[in-house]
């Protein structure tokens, strides 16, 4: 037998099983595109088809290692003056802010696996960046996992609705699923004490306190901040909380610089988790970018609700400018 590969007609190879072919010689068998296209006696172009087909198939999954992200200078930076236990930095790139904000939640999606174990208890908090993290997690079936939403229910115009981050999560993680049956604020203190006494949502309330990890995002206190646009707090109530000290918002309870929990009206009217159950996890993942929300993550992480953080290059930096 010669050196020479034999080559394989495109003929004899059809439809799906070609595209399959190409990826292998690409991504297993390491040859580049032209050598492919030798291979199966096809145009350059055809093969940069077959490998965009197969990416687009989903028969390509590609990842990079966690450490290429946790182990840099600057990611020990942040890990180091906040008493993290990892930080994981996505550079900045050229895009948009959606575009950076779409790259870090696709960090945190490949991340989080590699942070759960069988037995754990991941309660999941709502909000953009928390939606965009669900869905970009890879499918996969993990031992023995929970999934437990953070905060009720609401109707929002955004898509990204407490539920559906919580229920996306466990389908992506191949997890069981507690939903919180009831909506996140109430108009009325007394019929929210009431619901909480209900068994299925004192029940499911109860499973919040079983919660040993936990993802979740810092909230801004601008007047177009989520909180306000999603119906949980109005104008007026945010105003409130500002001239309180309020630096930030954390599963919808507003906390101060030091990361306090700041009480007030709103609260008697929320059903959703307490602060104090997200202190002393074994995983607090705080997943946020941009400088808006500098202040808030400073915030969360002060008050020790925060053992890894994802974040973009360029906010690390500011967190660091700012503490």
């Amino acid at each position: 037998m010669t050196s020479k590969t034999r080559r394989r007609p495109a003929g004899q190879v059809s439809g799906e099983n070609i595209v399959i072919e190409a990826a292998w010689m690409y991504y297993n068998d390491g040859l580049n595109q032209n050598e492919i296209a030798n291979r199966l006696q096809v145009s350059r172009a055809t093969v940069v088809n077959y490998l965009q087909e197969a990416r687009e198939r989903g028969y390509i999954r590609i990842s990079l290692s966690p450490e290429a992200f946790t182990s840099h200078n600057l990611a020990q930076k942040l890990r180091d003056r906040f008493g993290l236990q990892a930080a994981f930095l996505l550079p900045e790139g050229i895009g948009t802010a959606e575009e950076t904000l779409l790259r870090v939640a696709r960090g945190a999606a490949d991340w989080l696996p590699h942070l759960l174990g069988s037995g754990d208890r991941l309660g999941v908090a709502w909000g953009r960046t928390v939606y965009e993290v669900a869905e970009a997690v890879e499918r996969t079936q993990l031992s023995d996992v929970t999934v437990t939403q953070l905060v009720g229910s609401m109707a929002t115009p955004y898509g990204f609705t407490a539920e559906i981050c919580s229920a996306n999560m466990a389908q992506n993680l191949g997890a069981k699923c507690i939903n919180l049956h009831a909506p996140a604020v109430l108009s009325d203190p007394e019929l929210a004490t009431r619901l909480r006494a209900e068994p299925i949502i004192h029940a499911q309330l109860e499973a919040l306190s079983h919660c040993n990890k936990a993802i979740f995002a810092a909230g801004s206190i601008a007047p177009d901040s989520h909180i306000v646009g999603s119906g949980v707090a109005s104008s007026e109530d945010l105003e409130w909380y500002i001239r309180h000290g309020a630096a930030g918002v954390l599963c919808g309870r507003f906390i101060d610089a030091q990361g306090r929990f700041i009480p007030g009206d709103l609260d008697a009217r929320m059903i959703g988790v307490e602060l104090d159950k997200l202190l002393g996890l074994d995983m607090g993942l705080l997943v946020s970018v941009g400088a808006d929300k500098v202040g808030p993550m400073l915030a969360a992480i002060a008050g020790g609700y925060v053992t890894h953080v994802v974040t973009s290059v360029e906010t690390a930096r500011g967190m660091l400018d700012k503490a």
